[in-house]
């Protein structure tokens, strides 16, 4: 696939506000490079909440520092260690594992020694099923999802293993391929063992050397380390997020509500108090990770690799809508004809992605950069801007490839990805055809 197409426009027309030349096609929103005229015409916040503005603040906030940082020392800031707010943070989760422990024990006292009253066995299992659920939990693998391991694909944990030596760590014991337009590092199970989860969405609309810098920016996590990824600190946000919901207000519709909502208003914002001072603990650390993590990516792909891939992520939410476009099509007709579109539809939907997503030119392309730096664009509420991030992944080099993906690679575990792809594009259209 080409790195980046540059389409034809349909024709010119001069700017409302100045007067320049605007560039119109009817696939994508007209605007003035010259004065940024509806550069932005507007979009809902796609991660709505209280925590998530928060989170968005820090992040706009630190983000800011540690470009600063990066691009100072060309990529190599610190990795995440143990300092003041690293360790302040550990002792807080483990203050908040501690309130689950208790309930246990509690649920547990409640239950043996009450046994003969009636209500305290019932108070004992509430108590046990809240820590239950409380509890930290390492990730499991996907039973929904395809799960390669090293013997279904062997090339493809070959080049993960080789981009892994480049960022310094090692590979990974299992690959989750999925049909969102994402991708992802943590560990499953007890033993912690590596999972990389790949989303064939994001996957398929990158070109060969991005792939690589892709590899790179998510194994470069191992190498860095972030703190709110493990299963301590990582747990107590869960834990302080699930308690928040929890005691959100409920409409009120008599008086047992109002008092219901009266008797939680304290303990919801004492939770939300801790909530937030564990974001300020953990989320620059978690954001220099990033950055490092993007530091990695260049060096793995390449500088122009690296860049390539975050404009590439400014495209994540249109594939969502792409894929739904093509299900929703798929699923206009009944009947065998209907079975037979399906089948149709299935076959090379993910070529079709990447077509439409590599057709996207180069101006639309300068207008996401643009919007991203108007908007401080993340991936998420915890992720640095993005602008900043391919900002400092700019700077951070310039750094040749020290991962190649030739066409005989790349033909190599396209081969061992088709069955996942095949059956994702399946339920991609069965799950909106129906």
């Amino acid at each position: 696939m080409e790195s980046r197409r540059t389409a034809e426009t349909t024709s010119v027309r001069g700017c409302p506000e100045c007067g320049a030349a605007v560039p119109v096609d009817d696939r994508f929103v007209a605007w003035c490079a010259a004065c940024d005229w509806n550069v932005d015409p507007g979009a809902p916040d796609p991660e709505p909440g209280r925590i998530a503005a928060v989170r968005r603040r820090l992040a706009h906030a630190y983000g800011e520092q540690l470009a600063a940082e990066m691009e100072q020392s060309g990529g190599r800031s610190r990795p995440v260690g143990r300092d003041a707010a690293t360790v302040s943070a550990f002792v807080l989760s483990l203050m908040v594992h501690g309130v689950t422990v208790m309930l246990a024990v509690a649920g547990v006292l409640l239950v043996v020694l009450g046994w003969d009253t009636g209500i305290q066995p019932v108070l004992g299992a509430l108590l046990l099923g809240l820590a239950a659920l409380l509890r930290p939990r390492p990730p499991r693998l996907p039973k929904e999802a395809p799960v390669l391991y090293r013997a279904d694909a062997p090339r493809l944990f070959e080049l993960i293993d080789e981009v892994g030596t480049a960022v310094g760590t090692a590979g990974v014991h299992a690959v989750v391929v999925t049909p969102a337009a994402n991708a992802g590092v943590t560990t499953y199970g007890w033993r912690a063992r590596r999972m990389m989860v790949l989303g064939l969405g994001l996957w398929e609309i990158l070109p060969p050397q991005e792939r690589v810098a892709l590899l790179g920016h998510e194994l470069g996590h191992f190498a860095h380390g972030d703190t709110r990824r493990g299963i301590v600190t990582g747990g107590a946000v869960d834990a302080l997020a699930t308690w928040f919901h929890m005691l959100a207000p409920i409409p009120p519709c008599g008086l047992l509500d109002r008092f219901v909502n009266a008797v939680t208003f304290l303990p919801r914002w004492a939770v939300y108090g801790l909530l937030v001072l564990l974001d300020h603990l953990t989320l620059r650390a978690s954001q220099r990770a990033e950055y490092l993590a993007d530091a990695s990516a260049a060096r793995a792909g390449s500088t122009q690799a690296a860049t390539g891939l975050m404009d590439r992520m400014l495209l994540m939410p249109a594939v969502g809508p792409e894929l739904l476009r093509e299900s929703v099509a798929a699923g206009m007709r009944g009947g065998p004809a209907g079975r037979e579109a399906r089948e149709r539809a299935e076959q090379g939907l993910w070529e079709r992605l990447a077509q439409r997503m590599g057709a996207v030119p180069e101006h639309e392309y300068e207008r996401l950069r643009r919007v991203a730096a108007l908007r401080g664009h993340s991936v998420d509420s915890t992720h640095p801007p993005t602008h900043l991030r391919r900002r400092c992944a700019a700077a951070s080099g310039p750094y040749p490839a020290q991962v190649t993906y030739d066409e005989e690679r790349a033909a190599a575990v396209a081969q061992e990805l088709a069955p996942a792809r095949a059956a994702l594009a399946g339920r991609v259209i069965r799950d909106y055809a129906g």
